[in-house]
């Protein structure tokens, strides 16, 4: 029994691995699984840290029957009948990744996707989503205090935060901003930016992560029926944090109606956005909201518009192009992290320096925790590998011995969309 470890080449960036070598060693160990790797000379773990842990390290991964990565796979890569195990981007219908794809199917390929195993509950069970989080709110806080000293020339401890990716791993990122926490404390924030307001717009792990780490600051958190409260005596010395749960993000289209959490799921061409009301009382927005287009945008061009801009910057987390945030038309890189959007001229500028909001869309955040996140993502892997490796893919979908969890998300299964899957055949 073997499997394959692809090398991630998607951009410099990414140096995640789906399995470390500590659990790559217990799966040879304890169920006589041997591992194949590519070398690679940017993953966190070295090629000789594989190899201690008994891995072989090598390009062909031809022998393997099943390969696991962590971003999408170039169209050339993939091989007849085998199983590919990766974050495919595949189930909104993304329109980019349509080709790979077809290449699947034509290649009578079954594609499982980390995003779809889900418990009953459809809960996702292997995520990166609380380091998307935590890279994501260190990455905002990063521009917002750049922002404040170069375009309002106002001194911050926020122009003390560094990137994710200069820190190293998350318990680094702790230390500093508890360190940064005292200074906020101590010293009182400029009438600019009081109260210091920063709303979340989800409370899923990746809104978790990312308040985890805000709330290591000297943090007050309010609901958002009391942002308007909070104006009449603010405090300098702490920031105000408000989490927006869907209630609070949309309304019923009919007056008739109430709002009903699982009606919205199932039909929310039936619901409006009614976020704007909350917009001119925040500082930073982070978005951290599934979304597809069946949904109403969270934050419009047209809200931007009438805005009083006191909104500094947007943290996109989730980063859908034109989607939840319809401002973001493009992703962005930790080495070109933030651009400014302009609603009096509807333009773009790298930045944070002009005139407009501050957008931070990186789409690959936990890359720049490439350590912490990788040991977490691989704690959860690790027990679902052996039966998919084990497992026999010659098998029709309906006889797939496969724990519920994995079968959920099979795609592909030979080639063919499996049942949940079908409605992609539209995009393609």
């Amino acid at each position: 029994m073997e499997l394959g470890i692809r090398r991630e080449d998607k951009n410099k960036w990414e140096r995640r691995t789906p399995l470390i070598p500590e659990d790559v060693k217990k799966l040879k160990e304890e169920q006589g699984i041997n591992t194949i790797i590519q070398p690679s000379n940017i993953r966190v773990f070295s090629d000789e840290s594989y190899k201690k842990a008994g891995a072989a390290v090598q390009e062909d991964l031809s022998q393997c029957k099943v390969i696991f990565a962590i971003k999408e796979i170039p169209k050339d890569f993939f091989e007849e009948d085998k199983t590919y195990v990766f974050f495919s981007h595949t189930i909104k219908g993304q329109p980019y990744n349509m080709p790979m794809l077809k290449q699947m199917m034509n290649l009578g390929c079954t594609l499982i996707d980390y995003e779809r195993i889900v418990d009953e509950n459809n809960r996702r069970l292997i995520f990166f989503g609380r380091f998307a989080g935590i890279a994501g709110m260190v990455d905002t806080l990063w521009a917002f205090g750049r922002r404040l000293k170069e375009y309002h020339g106002v001194e911050t401890p926020f122009v003390k935060v560094k990137q994710a990716y200069q820190y190293g791993n998350v318990e680094d990122v702790k230390k500093h901003f508890q360190i940064l926490g005292e200074e906020i404390k101590r010293k009182p924030l400029p009438d600019i930016i009081t109260p210091c307001v920063i709303g979340f717009a989800g409370y899923g792990n990746v809104s978790r992560g990312a308040q985890e780490v805000l709330d290591i600051l000297p943090v007050v958190e309010v609901e958002p029926e009391d942002l308007k409260h909070i104006w009449s005596n603010p405090s300098n010395n702490c920031i105000y944090k408000v989490v927006f749960r869907e209630e609070h993000m949309v309304e019923p289209v009919s007056p008739n109606q109430q709002f009903d959490l699982q009606d919205y799921y199932d039909n929310p061409g039936k619901y409006q956005s009614i976020f704007n009301k909350y917009l001119p009382y925040l500082t930073i927005l982070m978005n951290c909201i599934y979304w597809d287009p069946r949904y109403p945008r969270l934050v419009t061009r047209r809200d931007l518009r009438e805005l009083n801009h006191r909104l500094q910057i947007i943290g996109d987390i989730s980063v859908d192009i034109e989607g939840a945030i319809e401002v973001t038309t493009k992703v962005t890189t930790p080495d070109n992290p933030v651009f400014t959007y302009n609603p009096d001229t509807n333009s773009v500028i790298d930045g944070y320096n002009d005139d407009g909001v501050v957008i931070m869309a990186i789409d690959n955040l936990p890359c720049e925790l490439p350590l912490d996140s990788s040991k977490e993502f691989s704690k959860a892997l690790s027990p679902f590998v052996p039966s998919i490796v084990k497992a026999d893919y010659s098998m029709d979908f309906d006889k797939l011995d496969l724990p519920v969890e994995v079968k959920k998300a099979v795609i592909l299964h030979k080639g063919e969309l499996t049942p949940s899957y079908q409605y992609i055949h539209k995009f393609l």
